[in-house]
């Protein structure tokens, strides 16, 4: 009799002390589960030795990845059903340990095993990053990290991304139910960006972390500034490279392959890092903040673009998600805003400004994410099925998080003040608006 759907949700709920939200249909061709919800398809009972060998978010990842695992029906409200009883138990969760002391949930897992078939466990899907030993954020294991995640191919961002090749969050005055693109809200955040740093021509500007060279192009076509663009990954500079000879800024554009801690040609009239610095990690972020203090003049302005986490009663307890370690940004890590801004402070920067864009960063996912479903044939085509469900997987989980105000993204405005206390700010806030 085909009943692994019915075993399975039994199994789950004694698991997770629940009743699971989404139908469940297994290997065997059965279902189980509240009718209408979107369905979780177990496609292989493999699946299970994952989750069992990996129990948590890094088992469901794996799973997830190689296609053991998958969604039928609206995946946003799939993982929104989901995310309460899986990912967001709280700080007051119960852990596996406490868990198993359960006689419920002991026999459950024993169910589990029964039901998942034998050898244990699968290989990780080569997607997985395979880390090397030794410490976190130095060059090495930065370049290691970037080449990771930006260097599977140019052709793949463009079809997600769009032709505004900017990976990170847009700035939407008008959402698209009202007319708004996508490549609108880009270059409206550029400009953004720009008015904040008051680019004015023949001022230098350092782009930190300039992906595809989309904010240094706009910085030097539009406000007729020079500027230098730094990345650490090899294909990234060549497109943009590439892109400033086809737009004819040769002359006042300069992309390198380089570390932000390697730059030794300041003083620099304002710098700009655009979804970068969550890649610094946390036991570097003061020396992060301060190489760009020392790069910039006296009067300088920092725009510093990051997205952050709420904070925990435990500051120590934090860690880094496993399927976004494991899948997405290795190394990464997320801060509160409160602590970016102390540590911008720390380094000797005048705060001046703190803008929170986060539901922007909502609307731009779900439109990458639709951009990756439109052409999801070719996006699998231009890296491998398994990257491309990393890819549909973060974004989308990502743009809930957002919404759900779990994580948010900030703008921070900071300047290097001299000590006569002349910022060169306006006296009216907000003036770029």
């Amino acid at each position: 009799m085909a009943d692994a759907a019915l075993r399975l949700q039994g199994l789950f709920e004694q698991l997770l002390g629940a009743p699971l939200p989404v139908r469940i249909r297994a290997w065997d061709g059965s279902q189980a589960g509240p009718p209408g919800a979107p369905t979780l398809v177990v496609r292989h009972r493999r699946a299970l030795r994952r989750l069992l060998f990996k129990p948590g978010e890094l088992g469901l990842a794996r799973a997830w990845v190689a296609g053991d695992l998958d969604v039928e029906g609206d995946l946003y409200t799939a993982l929104d059903l989901l995310a309460g009883l899986i990912w967001e138990r709280g700080e007051d969760a119960r852990t596996l340990t406490e868990a198993l002391r359960d006689p419920e949930v002991r026999a459950a897992v024993r169910g589990l095993v029964k039901l998942a078939g034998w050898p244990l466990p699968p290989a990780p899907p080569r997607e997985e990053v395979r880390r090397a030993r030794g410490h976190l954020h130095t060059k090495r294991s930065d370049r290691r990290a970037i080449s990771h995640h930006y260097d599977v191919g140019n052709d793949f961002y463009e079809l997600v991304l769009g032709p505004s090749m900017v990976y990170s969050c847009a700035y939407w005055t008008a959402p698209e139910s009202e007319g708004g693109t996508l490549e609108a809200a880009q270059r409206d955040k550029l400009e953004l960006v720009s008015r904040k740093l008051d680019l004015r021509p023949g001022q230098r500007l350092l782009d930190v972390g300039c992906g595809w060279g989309s904010m240094a192009i706009h910085a030097a076509r539009e406000h007729g500034v020079s500027v230098v663009g730094v990345t650490l990954s090899q294909e990234q500079a060549a497109y943009a490279r590439k892109r400033v000879a086809d737009e004819g800024l040769t002359d006042r554009v300069e992309i390198r392959v380089q570390d932000y801690r390697d730059v030794a040609d300041g003083p620099y009239d304002a710098v700009s890092s655009i979804g970068m610095a969550e890649h610094v990690g946390a036991e570097r972020y003061l020396e992060y903040a301060g190489d760009l203090f020392k790069l910039l003049k006296p009067g300088g302005r920092l725009l510093n673009h990051q997205i952050a986490r709420r904070p925990q009663r435990d500051e120590s307890a934090y860690s880094v998600d496993e399927f976004i370690d494991s899948y997405v940004f290795p190394d990464g890590e997320l801060a509160p805003i409160g602590t970016t801004v102390t540590q911008l402070e720390r380094a000797g920067f005048e705060v001046r400004d703190v803008e929170s864009i986060r539901e922007h960063y909502a609307l731009t996912l779900r439109r990458w994410v639709a951009n990756l479903e439109s052409g999801w044939a070719r996006a699998v085509q231009l890296t491998s099925p398994g990257r491309a469900r990393v890819w549909r997987l973060y974004m989308a989980a990502s743009a809930l998080s957002f919404e759900r105000n779990r994580i948010g993204v900030n703008q921070v405005l900071a300047v290097k003040t001299p000590d006569r206390g002349e910022s060169g700010m306006p006296l009216r806030a907000r003036t770029w608006n």
